[in-house]
């Protein structure tokens, strides 16, 4: 790009939202364009170095390839027909779903961190995408972190926490091998330095 430093390359899976950090990023950088290559959260981490610079990714990952830094672990919410029964509570238990009786939908590219998988007497479906649309059609329940039940929103589903659960967490990953300015540039702004430190972090 002419006039500019050679883009930034960072890979996004569903439910991470940059748009603050993307803000502070052009602030900071405006002569590095932040080039976003979405992934899906089990092909993310294989897209760097060789399509990303660095990622956000959801843990757990290959430490021995990967370095990473959490940033949050998120809400893991139940998602619902509107006209559910569970609807009625302000925050359920898995023991609670299961009392119900309805299926557990547990699809392929799942992200929650479970010790035991769900049993579940349904196909699994391919995507979580897809298992939002099953459970709108009443084939079942969906368990899943609260960014992908508002990424995936209806308006004939609804979604309650679910105190008990296994948590998904999100980091910013890159490569062991590849530390540089920028990903110090981009590891300040997810941790929310200011400008001047980060200036400061990079002069040492």
């Amino acid at each position: 790009m002419t006039g500019s430093e050679q883009a930034f390359r960072l890979t996004v899976v569903p439910g991470v939202v940059i748009d603050k950090w993307a803000r502070t990023w052009a602030q900071r950088r405006p002569k590095t364009a932040l080039e976003l290559v979405p992934a899906e959260a089990a092909d993310a981490p294989g897209l760097m170095p060789e399509r990303a610079d660095a990622g956000l990714v959801r843990l757990p990952v290959d430490r021995d390839v990967l370095h990473a830094i959490p940033l949050y672990t998120e809400q893991t919410v139940v998602i619902v027909p509107r006209d559910h029964v569970l609807n009625a509570a302000d925050e359920l238990t898995l023991a609670e779903i299961e009392e119900i009786g309805d299926p557990l939908l547990f699809p392929h590219d799942d992200v929650i961190p479970w010790e035991k998988p769900p049993q579940t007497s349904v196909e699994r479906p391919e995507t979580t995408a897809t298992a939002v649309e099953w459970a709108a059609a009443g084939v079942g329940l969906l368990v899943a972190p609260q960014s992908l039940a508002r990424l995936y929103h209806r308006k004939d589903l609804k979604y309650r926490p679910v105190s008990d659960a296994p948590s998904s967490s999100v980091a910013l990953a890159w490569p062991r091998d590849a530390h540089s300015d920028l990903v110090e540039e981009m590891i300040g702004i997810v941790r929310g330095r200011t400008a001047n430190s980060t200036r400061g972090r990079q002069g040492r």
